[in-house]
């Protein structure tokens, strides 16, 4: 009987004790994620400095080429054998970390449809080394009209007046206070700023992470609402019912931490294009964070003063 006792000690204790003698610990991503990014000029208001140029600031008009940058289109590869810049190289966002490193010493210039998607990528790269790399305004739609659709079909007079008379469309007398909350919490098996920045950026390139207009304003209490205006265009426009207006936004500040992480936070712009920047920065430190789709131009468009997406005037060259 006893060397039954034993043999049912040695089959089924001793595998347990060596099991959880083998597990990996982990590490609290967000403390030593957001120290690295600090430590290392990475605060989201150096990210979103300088990051986006016009077509008509780095086009040569005579040959349509962009002689300065290093230009990678995102789009599917059928719609950039449809036309795309001259000399410009296709990529998935997945791969754009990688196919950056062929840039020969140019900075990247990234492109997509409406300039949101590469707003991501540009994230992932000024992360990655590449801190002058930037986003194309209003992506191939603002190059030449032949690409304008994406656009025109989320803004203008038809398009762009979801938020006119919705009763979930504010003039606010004042804008909601912001209250402290911890940080994100998200796992990770790396120990090092660096490795876990790594992991952190292949989540930011599985995809573009946006929101309808018209699901945020149809129940805007579901999401977590941040308005990225100065405080003088809210007052002037009015904003999303509940909405925050959280800027700067930045870990050193403090700001960051203005944001409930218990929620899918919503940050929303003009365009979409600095909404996605600010959007893929939070993914990156572990939130749940979205980008409303073309900003305020899928939204008040025809009272908009600024901003507004057109047509391009010139059509740039393509290939």
């Amino acid at each position: 009987m006893k060397t039954y006792i034993k043999f049912l000690f040695v089959l089924f204790v001793i595998p347990m004790i060596l099991t959880t003698g083998c597990k990996e610990e982990t590490t609290d991503g967000y403390a030593v994620l957001s120290q690295y990014m600090t430590d290392n000029d990475m605060d989201m208001g150096k990210v979103l400095t300088d990051w986006i140029t016009s077509a008509s600031a780095v086009v040569n008009e005579a040959d349509g080429t962009v002689a300065d940058y290093y230009v990678i289109d995102i789009r599917s590869a059928a719609d950039f054998a449809g036309g795309h810049i001259k000399g410009a190289v296709n990529s998935a966002l997945a791969d754009v970390v990688a196919t950056a490193a062929n840039s020969n010493g140019k900075n990247p210039l990234v492109v997509c449809y409406t300039g949101q998607t590469a707003s991501h990528a540009v994230v992932a790269l000024r992360l990655s080394g590449y801190p002058e790399a930037k986003v194309l305004k209003w992506g191939m739609s603002g190059w030449n009209n032949d690409f304008a659709g994406p656009w025109l079909g989320n803004s203008g007079v038809d398009n762009g007046v979801h938020a006119i008379g919705n009763a979930n469309w504010t003039f606010p007398a004042s804008v909601a206070t912001n209250a402290t909350y911890g940080a994100p919490v998200f796992d990770t098996n790396e120990t090092e700023g660096d490795a876990i920045l790594k992991e952190r950026i292949a989540v930011l390139t599985s995809g573009f992470n946006g929101v309808n207009a018209t699901d945020v304003l149809a129940a805007p209490s579901n999401y977590f609402i941040n308005n990225f205006w100065d405080i003088a265009d809210v007052e002037h426009y009015g904003h999303i019912a509940g909405a925050h207006r959280i800027k700067p936004l930045t870990v050193t500040g403090g700001e960051i931490l203005n944001l409930d992480p218990d929620k899918t936070i919503v940050t929303y712009c003009w365009t979409g294009q600095t909404s996605s920047m600010v959007t893929a920065y939070l993914k990156v430190l572990g939130y749940d964070a979205k980008s409303l789709k073309f900003g305020t131009n899928n939204m008040i468009y025809t009272t908009l003063e600024s901003h507004q997406f057109t047509a391009p005037g010139v059509d740039h060259i393509y290939e």
